[in-house]
């Protein structure tokens, strides 16, 4: 089962209110064992558009721990928090395994 992925990107309008979306899903991400592998304010684009703000990466143990988390009751009061803190867009993504090579 592959791992989840959630990538987030974050135009904070409400750094305080932030700072409360922080502490009110850290429960619920431990919970799902959520894992922060990056954040980054400034991230380097490479190809095309990106998203003003800081970008966030999500490890979850699969992509279906992901959505339940994002869909718990346990995060739902902090998902708020964030939304009324910052314009977002978010992704969920399925990891991948290069399979083994033959010969």
């Amino acid at each position: 089962m592959p791992k989840g992925y959630v990538i987030v990107t974050e135009a904070i309008k409400d750094q305080a209110g932030m700072d409360a979306y922080g502490r009110a899903a850290a429960p619920s991400m431990a919970e799902a064992g959520a894992r922060v592998l990056a954040v980054d304010a400034s991230p380097q684009v490479l190809e095309g558009q990106w998203h003003e703000g800081r970008t966030v990466l999500v490890e979850f143990p699969s992509v279906e721990a992901a959505q339940a988390w994002y869909e718990s009751a346990a995060y739902a009061e902090a998902k708020v928090l964030r939304l009324a803190a910052a314009d977002c867009n978010g992704v969920l993504l399925a990891g991948f395994e290069m399979p083994p090579r033959q010969g």
